[in-house]
């Protein structure tokens, strides 16, 4: 019995290990979806940063995209610009709060003192602004001399994190908690607004995951924050300098177990008079127990079915159905590696709707939403071939990637998809020829070792830039080619 009892605390053990480590893994991959999508935003806007004048008219352009973004993103909080000193440039607010200063910020300093132009995820901060908890994610802005220009801030609800976290069922006693690589704690169910943006890197789930030497790993700890003792499970993020662990309280996990184990050893002392009692008891442990494997493999199918799904929506565009800005960065990485393999050319086509805005002010949101899902559809019947990528760049853009194709090639595709918009005949009264039209910039280069993908955004959005300033409803090719 007592041998019987023991491997039934390892095989409840083992199962434990497994739910959390599931959980886990789900956690994780929500963290780099919702960080991955912030951080494709501030690397949008660090460009235009970066080579734009930022003049009144550019400055109140940054301002409306950006209340776009955040009114699309629901996890946004906000986005904010500063300069070198920490005063507030542009943000996403109604009205730029003009006497705050950022400076003594621990993203600010982070920037301020490293090169790094990668995402910096600093400590849990109360937003100045609103008085919320957020989380933030930073880019350093440099001055075409590399020197520190200032700062790109994305903020994050804590709340969303909170909410997400709470949907899982972690018993009384359970944890997830999300830390920095440093062991900052950022996040924590249940929530305790006294630990939060603490050190943790001395406590015993931060010195598990340095001693293991591996991105993940399970094990049995004692909270420094409440002295429970934890199956812990955790994750180092693929793509972010975090840490994601799901745990439940072990007493909990055995609490079952015990129940049933002294329940076996008061029958014990019976065991003569009760065999038959026993007996049938047995047979429903071992129909309980493969009850349970069932059930269990049932959940570990669902979670790894929704886990593919998960992936999938991370790489679409919710509105329109094209790809997202993701899925574009990641084919453009790869389209352009093969085009210098090759020696051959890659074509890209950035579109944008004209006077999009007035269109919007004029009929709606709403009926500017079914306008581009329609701009959309007309976009996806006109590249036929598979490798061809049509996706919605942000906001009212789209951009089209053409591997092997001419700058001739990207023109006469560009053609098509004006003329196909113009067919939508789509009413609007504040464009000329009153409907809608795009204008689009075309570009094609064949990629040398000394050249990047942001070379081939530029020069294509910048044959864009002509379209518009030539009058618009027209397809622009850039000279560099």
């Amino acid at each position: 019995m007592v041998w019987n009892s023991w491997n039934a605390r390892v095989t409840v053990l083992r199962q434990a290990e497994t739910s959390t480590t599931n959980m886990t893994r789900a956690l994780a991959q929500n963290a780099n979806d919702i960080i991955g999508s912030v951080d494709n935003v501030i690397v949008g806007l660090v460009e235009i940063l970066e080579t734009e004048k930022l003049d009144a008219p550019h400055l109140e352009r940054i301002h409306q995209f950006m209340q776009q973004r955040v009114s699309e993103i629901p996890l946004l909080h906000g986005l904010f610009v500063y300069d070198e000193t920490g005063r507030w440039v542009v943000n996403s607010q109604q009205e730029l709060m003009k006497h705050l200063n950022n400076a003594d910020r621990e993203y600010f300093i982070y920037h301020r003192n490293s090169s790094d132009r990668g995402p910096h995820i600093g400590p849990p901060v109360r937003s100045r602004s609103t008085g919320d908890w957020i989380v933030t994610i930073s880019r350093r802005l440099n001055h075409p001399d590399g020197s520190f220009a200032g700062v790109m801030l994305a903020t994050v609800e804590m709340a969303y994190f909170r909410s997400f976290y709470e949907s899982f069922d972690i018993g009384n006693s359970g944890a997830i908690v999300l830390l920095s690589d440093t062991g900052t704690l950022l996040v924590r169910n249940p929530f305790n607004e006294e630990i939060i943006g603490k050190d943790f890197s001395k406590g015993p789930l931060y010195q598990e995951y340095l001693s293991n030497g591996q991105p993940s790993g399970s094990a049995m700890l004692v909270a420094k924050v409440d002295n429970i003792e934890r199956l812990y499970s955790y994750r180092h993020l693929d793509a972010y300098p975090l840490i994601i662990s799901a745990a439940l309280s072990k007493k909990e996990i055995l609490a079952n177990w015990r129940h049933q184990t002294m329940r076996l050893a008061a029958g014990a002392s019976l065991v003569i008079a009760l065999l038959w009692f026993l007996g049938l008891r047995l047979a429903r442990q071992i129909a309980i127990e493969e009850q349970t494997q069932t059930e269990l493999g049932k959940a570990k199918e669902d979670l790894e079915r929704k886990n593919e799904e998960l992936a999938a929506l991370a790489l679409q565009d919710g509105l329109t159905g094209l790809a997202n800005r993701r899925r574009f960065d990641v084919a453009l990485e790869a389209e352009y590696a093969r085009a210098m393999r090759n020696a051959e050319p890659l074509a890209l086509i950035i579109l944008d709707v004209d006077r999009f805005k007035q269109y919007n002010d004029t009929y709606g949101h709403l009926q500017g939403d079914e306008c581009l899902k329609k701009i959309a559809q007309a976009l996806m019947s006109i590249p036929a071939r598979p490798g061809d990528l049509v996706a919605r760049y942000g906001g009212e853009e789209f951009a089209v990637l053409l591997p092997a194709t001419s700058a001739h090639g990207a023109v006469s595709v560009a053609e098509r998809i004006r003329c196909a918009v113009l067919d939508l005949g789509l009413t609007h009264t504040s464009n000329a020829g009153g409907i809608v039209s795009i204008s689009a910039g075309a570009a094609a280069i064949t990629p040398l070792r000394n050249s990047t993908p942001q070379d081939l955004i530029r020069i294509a959005d910048k044959a864009l830039y002509v379209a518009k300033a030539e009058g618009r409803n027209r397809v622009s090719l850039s000279e560099t080619t």
